[in-house]
């Protein structure tokens, strides 16, 4: 009884039983008595017709209605040939006479005399006529109440409620079959997505279910089907990142295990040399740690902020300045293309600085020998959206198309350009990325492949990005 296709049923074949039954007995009831006063008009057309010959003989011998107000009171009181027809179970018929223009002569009930008879009533009433075959009056002549009837009668009328009875039986037929039918195609969506929670709650993430039925179920299913593969998206990101921290995680801890143990075994000498390489790697993993700390932060909206009006021509020299020691001991000329007409963005220059600098390294950790890394940046209108784009450049082996769509990711390094003797630990672009992204800004990398590649992101002016980037800083 609980289930929602049998609740959708019952609700459906009782309104079709109420509804049937309430139908059937009105249609009934007025069946009868119209048809009863069918009968009771009939027996009226022959009293009708018997008191209009009266009338005549009457409008005959006077030749005028001026005192049939008398005569048709004695009828009703008893007088003349017509006055037991005229009485039934509901009392004296209404009998209204008009003169041949219309004008209402006598009114035994409703007290009309003086006014007119509607089209109506003059196209129902009997014509009482003269013996030149003129129209001297109209007589009108209502029945009391129903009429009882004749056994012939009364067959006819059982035939109609036979018929009425059957029709109400075929209508709650027909209307239960279509109830049962409705209420399966409405709960059989839901009966599956229902299903399909089950599933997924056990742990199947590859639920999905048809799109179907009504607009309502239609959006249940779009909504399922949506939640079920972020569910499975957000499944996979985290079997990754477990995967991909256990794996970085264990290469410096092996090196230092290994080193460890040599020199507990004495294979290495308790030497200098042995502990700062021991050392190295326990700042590789401490920058981990680190990194992962932070882009946790950063995909959970929970990057602290200190917005305000920011230049960016300092933030990128003071960048450049500090890294030109790293490039020149790399063989790399780092170069700062800089105006000084750019507007101020509404940025965290700490961050921002951040952001410059893990692309710098990446450039200059990719450049050729004897190559160059530039910085340069300008002032662009995007979509009515004034903003400062930075480029970092490099003349490296660039980025194969195939892989351009994964250098955001968390831990991807493409072939020998990325491989960990570069150094970093796979998470500096992806940490970027959500940077330039909570600063209400974009970025992106362009590469042919073959040798160089550009990386540039975009932070928007003061006057555009105010409310925006506020809201990012408090997430």
């Amino acid at each position: 009884m609980n289930r929602l296709a049998v609740r959708l049923t019952l609700a459906i074949v009782g309104t079709t039983l109420l509804t049937v039954a309430l139908v059937a007995v009105v249609a009934n009831r007025a069946a009868g008595a119209e048809f009863r006063r069918y009968v009771a008009a009939g027996q009226m057309m022959t009293v009708g017709q018997d008191l209009a010959d009266e009338l005549a003989g009457y409008y005959q011998r006077t030749g005028s209605w001026s005192d049939v107000a008398s005569v048709l009171d004695g009828m009703e009181t008893g007088q003349g040939r017509g006055m037991g027809a005229m009485r039934g179970r509901g009392g004296m018929s209404a009998l209204v006479l008009a003169d041949a223009s219309g004008e209402i002569i006598y009114d035994n009930q409703s007290g009309r005399a003086g006014g007119t008879l509607t089209r109506s009533e003059r196209s129902s009433a009997l014509p009482v006529m003269t013996t030149s075959g003129g129209v001297a009056g109209y007589l009108l002549l209502l029945p009391p109440g129903l009429a009882q009837l004749a056994p012939s009668e009364q067959a006819v009328l059982d035939r109609i409620n036979l018929a009425l009875a059957a029709a109400a039986a075929l209508a709650l037929l027909v209307g239960s079959l279509v109830g049962v039918v409705l209420a399966r195609t409405l709960a059989r969506p839901m009966v599956r997505v229902a299903g399909a929670a089950e599933s997924l709650a056990a742990g199947d993430l590859s639920q999905r279910v048809p799109v179907e039925g009504a607009l309502e179920t239609q959006t249940l299913g779009r909504s399922f089907n949506s939640m079920a593969e972020n569910l499975q998206q957000a499944e996979q990101l985290r079997r990754n990142l477990l995967a991909d921290v256990a794996h970085e995680l264990r290469t410096p801890l092996t090196v230092i295990q290994g080193n460890l143990q040599a020199l507990l075994d004495g294979v290495y000498p308790l030497e200098r040399a042995e502990i700062a390489t021991i050392y190295d790697e326990t700042r590789l993993l401490s920058r981990l740690v680190a990194d992962l700390r932070e882009l946790a932060q950063a995909e959970a909206g929970q990057l602290q902020l200190d917005l305000r009006p920011t230049d960016m021509i300092i933030v990128l020299r003071q960048t450049a300045d500090s890294f030109t020691p790293f490039a020149e001991a790399k063989a790399v000329t780092l170069r700062a293309n800089l105006t000084a007409n750019l507007p101020d963005v509404m940025a965290d220059p700490d961050r921002v600085g951040q952001i410059v600098r893990n692309l710098v390294s990446n450039g200059v950790r990719h450049a050729a020998r004897g190559g160059v890394v530039a910085i340069s940046a300008r002032d662009t209108l995007a979509d009515q959206k004034r903003s400062v784009r930075v480029e970092v450049s490099d003349d490296g082996p660039g980025i194969p198309p195939d892989q351009i769509a994964h250098v955001f990711d968390r831990f991807w390094r493409g072939d020998q350009s990325r491989a960990r003797d570069t150094g970093g630990s796979g998470l500096g672009l992806a940490i970027t990325r959500y940077l330039v992204e909570a600063h209400g800004g974009q970025i992106g990398v362009e590469s042919d492949g073959l040798s160089g590649t550009v990386f540039w992101f975009t932070i928007p002016v003061t006057d555009g990005v105010t409310g925006g980037a506020k809201a990012a800083s408090n997430r």
